[in-house]
């Protein structure tokens, strides 16, 4: 698909091309519309994960015309099941705080698509992402044109963006969260120096593998010869794959929950304390992120600053505690509102679901729990229901606006199948309005299911009246 440029939604750039042909040069709406215009992966539920789909050497195609950008930068990579984009931000704070300028990658977006490219904190400017798919945008095609590998992506023409953005800004470092699995994901042509997977569980069976020793196989793909890897708490199956991946490519592992250790030492719905024992001492720690879960993050992405600290990079205990307690992460956990209490969070599989139900038992007192759930149609509705049923008094399903949402149909019969009655309000704005009618200050409002119901959620908050509720 094709996306027409009329000359009144471009303006003329001074940089030319051979030929003295002048280039138009887009402005960032329609930047951002030509790069959705390609297929979509995170849009089109069950794609087969294999490389006639996802296929490297087409980013390599891509990427090398632009002087291979992806090179040549200090890397650190980050695949797994739950717990990446919280592991990413942790790190790129601490690198900050380091006074390096760390470039941070990350998937998916609530809001806007320049949420997901970062450099020290701050989003890509409109201005540069539109130069930047102007740029790309001959490459793109002629690459599609002679598809000797298949056609390029949404993702992997983002990625391309990613690379040349960091590398024209001269970051130190770049955090690279995956798309999805790791062996075939268009990040994966960067060359980690650390590599990290972080907790591993079922999610998107259909794609990457029905047990977890297939999935870890796919998020293992990441793993580069001789590099170091950090591993977070895993099942045994998914420790194993790991295990024989690093013997196979040489990579030094560091096991987080053996090697590295943590304990938490306080905390309230602010924030929470911890000691970590790691590599080079004990580490006391304060992080703004609530959940057991976010411990367990914490002590991964240390182990990766100090596995970086051990290739000669200057980051010291005091820049690692400095900047964890500057993380910013929403849609996990978050606390909207405190009258009534109003919780967002993306969980979005059983596994997930389950942290998030203990983290709400213990970190919150409430009378009445009302829960409202819309997720994607390709994720284990039953799993999450059956978590979701010891929490809720009343639940109420809900839809998000993205392609992959499932009918809400769909939601309230399995739920059903499991004995739980539930109310259905067609999108997430009417389900809200709807709870806060009729909660009581001291009441609960979760919501959770997906990051794209979170994130409609937070919209909805954002643009009420300061005086509904109590933030």
């Amino acid at each position: 698909m094709q996306l027409a440029i009329k000359e009144t939604d471009a303006t003329l750039c001074p940089e030319t091309l051979a030929g003295d042909i002048i280039k138009l040069q887009m402005n960032y709406r329609h930047a951002e519309g030509y790069i959705l215009s390609f297929t979509d992966y995170e849009k089109i539920p069950g794609i087969a994960y294999t490389s006639a789909n996802y296929d490297l050497r087409r980013m390599e195609k891509l990427l090398q015309p632009l002087g291979n950008p992806h090179l040549g930068i200090k890397t650190v990579h980050i695949a797994g099941t739950k717990g990446k984009g919280s592991i990413a931000a942790m790190i790129s704070q601490a690198l900050i705080t380091a006074g390096y300028k760390a470039g941070l990658f990350t998937s998916p977006h609530l809001h806007t698509l320049r949420e997901r490219i970062r450099i020290n904190g701050t989003m890509i400017p409109e201005a540069d992402f539109a130069a930047l798919v102007t740029k790309l945008k001959p490459i793109v095609e002629k690459v599609n044109k002679e598809a000797a590998y298949g056609e390029l992506t949404t993702f992997e023409i983002l990625t391309a963006v990613v690379f040349a953005y960091f590398k024209n800004s001269q970051v130190d470092f770049q955090v690279l969260e995956v798309g999805l699995g790791g062996r075939l994901d268009a990040t994966n042509i960067a060359k980690a120096d650390v590599c990290v997977i972080s907790s591993i569980s079922l999610d998107h069976t259909e794609i990457l593998g029905d047990t977890v020793a297939k999935i870890a196989a796919e998020k293992a793909g990441i793993i580069k010869p001789g590099c170091i890897v950090v591993s977070s708490p895993q099942a045994k199956e998914a420790a194993k794959v790991i295990e024989q991946v690093c013997q196979q490519q040489g990579a030094r592992l560091i096991q987080v929950g053996k090697d590295i250790t943590w304990q938490k030492t306080g905390g309230d719905l602010h924030q929470q304390t911890l000691t970590v024992r790691g590599k080079t001492g004990n580490h006391h720690l304060t992080i703004p992120l609530l959940g057991d879960y976010q411990l367990e993050n914490a002590a991964t992405a240390l182990a990766t600053l100090e596995a970086s600290a051990s290739l000669g990079q200057n980051i010291s205990a005091q820049n690692i505690a400095q900047g964890f307690s500057q993380v910013s992460w929403p849609g996990r956990l978050q606390i909207l509102s405190r009258e009534p209490m109003l919780v967002v969070d993306g969980a979005h599989n059983a596994y997930s679901m389950k942290k998030l139900v203990e983290a709400v038992k213990k970190y919150f007192h409430y009378g009445r729990r009302f829960v409202i759930f819309g997720t994607s149609c390709d994720k284990d509705i039953t799993g999450m229901a059956r978590e979701l049923k010891s929490l809720a008094d009343e639940i109420i399903i809900t839809s998000s606006s993205h392609p992959r949402a499932a009918s809400t149909s769909i939601l309230v019969e399995d739920f059903a199948k499991l004995g739980i009655k539930a109310k259905i309000t067609g999108n997430v704005s009417g389900a809200l309005s709807q709870a806060l009618a009729v909660a009581k200050k001291t009441d609960l409002i979760l919501v959770t299911g997906s990051l794209f119901v979170v994130a409609e959620a937070i919209d909805y908050v954002n643009k009420m009246e300061p005086g509904n509720i109590k933030r």
